[in-house]
């Protein structure tokens, strides 16, 4: 069984390696790439039986545009800007690619994390000019702080553990408690008792409808002075005046890596860059070599397995 058409929006021809092109064509009689701001998306999802899709909307209006879609498969974990509710209501399945840079994200806190503590980028600048002096320079140790984790899931849990394995004392707070997590000395906190008390906070939380601007100003201005806080999730968890108000007091650190993506202008992009303490990655925690293959093959293993009117991977409201 194939697709008639599948329709492609958002997704560069280098997201993807050759391979996976030549799978995904070999699932439908017709494949049509657009890119997310294309005019021509309306017309082309007349007959789309399969939307496939990046970080940019599904919603609503476009899944009413297309009268004969079956199935949307989302090329990411997040699936934030898709209208899940609506597509299950009109029989429609939507899928996402969960589990594929678990280690890669969760190692990649730690190294951001120690790159701060550490002053790392700094030393190779200095020593490049040829200062060869320690004196100047000052670090801490993850030993022995509080690491608050919010949001405990795969990657979540993996960056516990990371931070565990470095002597921290971890906390979390998630929607559902993990229990089975608890007996391995991962304890549970309430979010305003995380912030307040954590001295290094990591983000692990999907965007949806109840996760959106949950860090509200109430809970900006309870994140404990002087605590680093790291967000690897996408942006839209914080509300962006009250964040900005914070950092300007000048008394935490925020690091984040979503900078390509979701709400940031290029001008709201800036006016956080500006303050020293708040340091910006392009989105780059999820790339490994092992992650991306691991997203391709779930990627395609997704659409191959709901042809065979086994959908696996599905996400529902």
């Amino acid at each position: 069984m194939k697709f008639k058409k599948i329709l492609v929006i958002g997704i560069d021809k280098a997201q993807l390696d050759a391979w996976s092109w030549d799978d995904i064509d070999s699932l439908t009689e017709k494949r049509i790439c657009l890119p997310a701001d294309s005019s021509e998306i309306d017309s082309e999802l007349k007959d789309a039986d399969c939307l496939l899709v990046y970080f940019n909307k599904a919603d609503k209006k476009m899944i009413d545009k297309a009268s004969t879609l079956k199935y949307i498969g989302a090329l990411a974990t997040g699936v934030g800007k898709i209208d899940i509710s609506y597509a299950t209501k009109k029989g429609i399945i939507v899928t996402n690619v969960p589990g594929y840079s678990t280690e890669s994200v969760a190692e990649f806190v730690l190294a951001i994390l120690l790159e701060n503590l550490r002053e790392i980028s700094r030393a190779k600048g200095e020593s490049k000019k040829g200062n060869r002096s320690e004196l100047g320079f000052s670090s801490r140790e993850i030993k022995g702080k509080k690491f608050g984790i919010i949001g405990l899931g795969s990657i979540g849990l993996r960056t516990a553990q990371l931070a565990q394995a470095f002597g921290a004392h971890v906390f979390y707070w998630s929607r559902r408690r993990k229990k089975d997590v608890e007996k391995k000395g991962i304890v549970f906190s309430q979010l305003k008792d995380l912030l307040k008390t954590s001295d290094i906070l990591s983000f692990h939380l999907s965007l949806n409808p109840e996760t959106k601007n949950i860090m509200d100003k109430e809970n900006i201005e309870q994140i404990k002075t002087g605590s680093i806080v790291i967000n690897t999730a996408p942006m839209e968890l914080f509300n962006g005046a009250s964040l900005e108000k914070r950092i300007r007091g000048g008394d935490i650190t925020f690091i984040f890596d979503h900078t390509d993506i979701g709400d940031i202008s290029e001008e709201n992009l800036k006016r956080f860059q500006k303050y020293k303490n708040c340091i910006t990655y392009p989105a780059i925690g999820y790339i490994s070599n092992e992650a991306r293959i691991a997203k391709q093959k779930i990627f395609i293993l997704n659409m191959k397995k709901f042809l065979h009117g086994t959908p696996i991977n599905r996400v529902v409201a």
